[in-house]
């Protein structure tokens, strides 16, 4: 756990709070059963700590504040499936998890079947601050952010586009680190045919309904994953549906060949 300087939008530099020099965090992938060990090392210059939500154990002691120069080890071991947050969970738990401290635990629910391609977005918003500083706690507290995007960088996607190939399958991993607000994950031109959700299939193809879904709507710290296939060549904007946040950088492209 560290500070790093960071570019979160074209001429915007933030100092951010970070798990490994990254926001979000690096990402971790497992399936039911498996035990994972983490070891943190608190590098920064004030206290930090860990809250996994892909572990059930009590928080006393592994999520308590560490201070720098101090370590810990967490062990948990996934009992269930879906894709998770972990956070700092040190007060103001929104300034930290605003300044960058958050990232995603994927759990593969059993059998789940491969795809062609496969994403994970991280949906999360800035209350900036001074250029080269931190993020602003007033605006914090009034849910009031400048900016929102996908894996840490506004509209990063418009610009490097996700790829696939037309008639491919596609599976999306979305979850929402807030702090505040929302999503609603949706492609433009696009339906979804299978929908899990915080645990659970809401849509899976072969119903006799013949239905699909146009978004996957999560609150803050909830997560799932859609797939869906594009039938032709084109580029498909991905965005939340909460249209401010969109408008705020929380878009971006994939791009079908």
């Amino acid at each position: 756990m560290k500070e790093a300087e960071a570019d979160v939008a074209p001429g915007v530099r933030q100092t951010l709070w970070t798990f490994d020099g990254t926001a979000p965090g690096p990402v971790l992938r497992g399936r039911v059963g498996d035990t994972f060990e983490i070891t943190l090392v608190n590098d920064g210059t004030i206290g930090h700590s860990v809250d996994f939500h892909a572990g059930a154990l009590a928080p006393d002691r592994p999520m308590r504040t560490i201070q720098p120069g101090e370590s810990l080890t967490y062990r948990f071991t996934a009992t269930r499936s879906g894709v998770w947050m972990y956070h700092c969970s040190t007060m103001p738990m929104s300034l930290h998890i605003a300044n960058g401290m958050f990232g995603a635990v994927v759990i593969d629910p059993p059998g789940l079947p491969r795809v062609d391609r496969e994403y994970l977005l991280v949906q999360s918003e800035y209350y900036l601050g001074d250029q080269h500083g931190t993020a602003d706690p007033a605006k914090v507290n009034a849910k009031e952010p400048d900016m929102a995007a996908f894996n840490g960088y506004a509209n990063q996607y418009d610009h490097d586009p996700l790829t696939a190939k037309a008639g491919e399958r596609v599976r999306i991993w979305v979850l929402t680190a807030g702090p505040n607000m929302p999503s609603a994950f949706h492609v433009v031109g696009g339906q979804f045919d299978t929908v899990f959700r915080e645990g659970a299939y809401d849509l899976r193809p072969g119903g006799p309904e013949r239905g699909g879904a146009q978004v996957l709507d999560l609150a803050p710290a909830s997560g799932g994953f859609v797939e869906l296939a594009l039938p032709e060549a084109g580029n498909y904007p991905f965005v939340t549906h909460v249209m401010t946040d969109a408008e705020r950088g929380a878009h971006g492209v994939l791009r079908v060949r």
